[in-house]
């Protein structure tokens, strides 16, 4: 949130596995710093083997309530993604398709901004807004 830029690894599989080795990657980016990553309630996420290396790793994954993916930020860049780098393609392969979602993140990160007031008009920001708990 703090350069606006996107930072993304593209997998044959969503396993665990693929995902904990993302943590990884990430831990080494930052290696003296507490990270908070938020994500959705895929169980790949929750995989007892992931929330260990967290705890011991100084990794804090953050877990939206069901049916509230748009409170995460990430969504929206989903749909640009989707836009600008899929839409009305045909590629040839996984590799081509692979490399037009690189060539965009590589754009878009070249023109980031801080995210600093990051939905401020919703009104679930306000500190009268009812909380319903599941």
């Amino acid at each position: 949130m703090a350069t606006g830029r996107l930072h993304y690894r593209i997998r044959d599989r969503k396993r665990w596995r693929e995902f904990l080795g993302f943590l990884k990657t990430l831990r080494r980016r930052w290696p003296d710093q507490h990270l908070y990553l938020i994500c959705d309630n895929f169980s790949p996420h929750k995989h007892p083997q992931v929330r260990a290396w967290c705890t011991t790793n100084q990794v804090e994954l953050v877990f939206l309530p069901t049916y509230a993916s748009w409170l995460n930020w990430i969504e929206a860049e989903f749909a640009a993604v989707r836009y600008f780098a899929l839409n009305g393609t045909d590629h040839r392969s996984h590799a081509e398709q692979d490399a037009a979602i690189g060539d965009y993140i590589r754009w878009r990160n070249q023109r980031a901004k801080p995210k600093s007031a990051f939905a401020t008009g919703s009104k679930i920001r306000h500190p009268d807004y009812p909380f319903k708990a599941a």
